[in-house]
């Protein structure tokens, strides 16, 4: 970080921070934002956001750290709140933004993909590498061999969340829902886009999702040239190994009762609820059946 940066946080009007362009996290009005903006009604902005100063402005500043604090900061009626100004470069403050947020117990395929190639893209331009190669792909390539080594992840991991930029954003969402495994997201990336609206369709008509083996295939197929709407139905609609039926239920209804949960402590949690249930019925009518002695 630069020298001139500033130590202690000032208070700067809210109508003077913009969010960072392009930032890869969402910023969701539910529970959690709910229970944000109580707090800070009650104690204020405790931690104090980061920005930096936007390039040809005055005293206007970019988020780098904090969108959440600030939305719910306006959502609370607050004018200013307390931000640290740090005097970086844009690619700079990409990795920071990045960074302070990579680590968050509950991130989204999408954002991780984005926050990844966003701090790819920044470190590139910046040429932190450690190879001699001059060419753009051994630059990319060494540059996620760092980024993996830092998340404690493969650089084939870095670069198969990556490739989910390429999705559209509705195969995207499905991702984040759990209705897309994150392999079958990868090969699906790379269908271009009207045949990935192909693909959508089908899904949407039919109610089905397709398997990896289905996504390797559609992957070939396109590199081929022979892949069609046509074949991505008839594939998808081929009957799947250990096909099971499936009851569904949207994720919301559940998380109204257990906010925050991943999907598999949602699953269990219906499960139990179920069992629950079974008792119950089962002790009314054993009630229901001295009664009638």
């Amino acid at each position: 970080m630069a020298s001139n940066n500033l130590k202690a946080p000032v208070n700067i009007p809210v109508e003077k921070i913009h969010p960072f362009e392009g930032h890869p996290y969402k910023v969701l009005d539910n529970d959690e934002m709910n229970n944000l903006i109580e707090s800070i009604q009650n104690k204020g902005v405790i931690s104090p956001i980061v920005v930096r100063p936007l390039e040809n402005t005055i005293d206007e500043y970019e988020i780098i750290s904090g969108h959440r604090r600030l939305r719910a900061s306006v959502k609370a009626g607050l004018e200013t709140v307390p931000a640290l100004i740090y005097a970086v470069s844009r690619d700079e403050a990409a990795i920071m933004l990045v960074d302070s947020n990579l680590h968050r117990e509950h991130i989204l395929p999408s954002e991780k993909a984005f926050a990844l190639k966003l701090k790819m893209d920044a470190m590139s331009r910046q040429g932190q590498r450690t190879d001699l190669t001059s060419t753009q792909v051994g630059r990319k390539l060494e540059t996620a061999e760092i980024i993996g080594k830092q998340i404690n992840e493969s650089k084939n991991t870095v670069r198969r969340y990556i490739r989910l930029t390429y999705l559209i954003p509705e195969l995207l969402e499905m991702m984040d829902e759990d209705k897309i495994a994150f392999s079958v997201g990868v090969e699906l990336s790379f269908l271009d886009e009207q045949m990935q609206y192909d693909l959508l369709r089908i899904i949407e008509e039919q109610d089905c999702t397709p398997s990896y083996s289905q996504a390797w295939h559609m992957h070939r197929d396109f590199n081929s040239g022979t892949l069609t709407a046509e074949s991505i139905e008839d594939r998808l609609m081929a009957e799947k190994p250990n096909q099971k039926a499936m009851f569904k239920l949207p994720l919301e209804q559940v998380q109204k009762f257990y906010p925050n949960a991943n999907k598999q402590q949602l699953e269990d949690y219906v499960m139990k609820a179920c069992e629950y249930y079974k008792r119950a019925l089962q002790r009314q009518r054993s009630r229901n059946s001295r009664d009638a002695r």
